[in-house]
């Protein structure tokens, strides 16, 4: 399992800030940055943005230093002979684009707390923790960071959150200051399904859930997923599971006498 020397989220430094290791440390470095900072990769000096990410080796050749007033970071150095680390396909001393930089953050955090206390399941969870971060930085890509990215990221979130919520092609254009045509290509380019197909699918998983676990009527789980119309949300419904909402009910009502009875 890594093991970690030090971690630490939302480190500040001032404008004059370098770190300079030229034979590099004798292990791992990952870095994540919120702030735009300047690079040496390759023998040159590069400006690289806020939201990037860059793992350093052992052994490996380490320049980076501020380039605006202050300098904010999350960083971990550590040992690691995991083949998910060791034989990942990130670039190597070359910063990227963090998919989701909000989130990465949140496991940085989670990470620093589980090294600093002495838990029973304290290895064990900075190892998924490793996991998990490893696993959303193989899912950085350059070719899908649009300009509109991290905007869209952060309307997608806000539709998952609130499925129930009138969205509409124009409020959410409006949402990211852009025209509604150019929101549904870029969505659509983005994540493979357009805007308010991603709404419908939203509702409608939310639906499920309501008509699983809930005591609502149909008419009341239509209003808490967006539907105006009740009869709109039962076309929607069928259309996308191939059932009635009422149908959709009973069917799970009776798996579930079912399971009861063979218990």
């Amino acid at each position: 399992m890594p093991k970690i020397h030090y971690v630490e989220f939302d480190a500040t430094h001032s404008d004059d800030f370098v770190f300079n290791i030229p034979e590099g440390h004798d292990a791992w470095l990952l870095v994540l940055t919120q702030t735009a900072a300047l690079f040496e990769v390759n023998g040159e000096l590069k400006e690289y943005p806020a939201h990037s990410a860059v793992l350093y080796p052992p052994k490996h050749h380490i320049y980076y230093r501020a380039c605006s007033k202050r300098y904010i970071n999350d960083w971990v150095r550590f040992d690691a002979d995991e083949s998910y680390i060791t034989e990942n396909v990130l670039p190597i001393g070359v910063p990227f684009s963090l998919p989701d930089p909000s989130y990465c953050h949140q496991l940085f955090q989670l990470l620093t707390f589980e090294h600093t206390f002495q838990n029973d399941y304290r290895e064990l969870s900075i190892d998924y923790l490793f996991r998990i971060i490893f696993n959303k930085l193989c899912e950085a890509s350059e070719d899908k960071l649009s300009p509109q990215y991290y905007n869209l990221l952060n309307l997608r979130k806000a539709l998952y959150n609130n499925p129930g919520h009138p969205w509409t092609v124009p409020a959410m254009a409006e949402y990211l200051h852009i025209s509604a045509g150019y929101l549904q290509t870029i969505y659509k380019s983005t994540f493979g399904i357009s805007c308010m197909e991603d709404v419908i699918h939203c509702r409608i998983r939310l639906a499920k859930e309501k008509l699983g676990y809930g005591p609502h009527k149909i008419s009341e789980i239509a209003t808490i997923c967006g539907y105006a119309n009740v009869e709109h949300f039962c076309r929607q419904f069928r259309q996308l599971t191939g059932y009635s909402p009422r149908a959709y009910r009973e069917t799970l009502s009776s798996k579930e006498q079912n399971v009861q009875t063979e218990l």
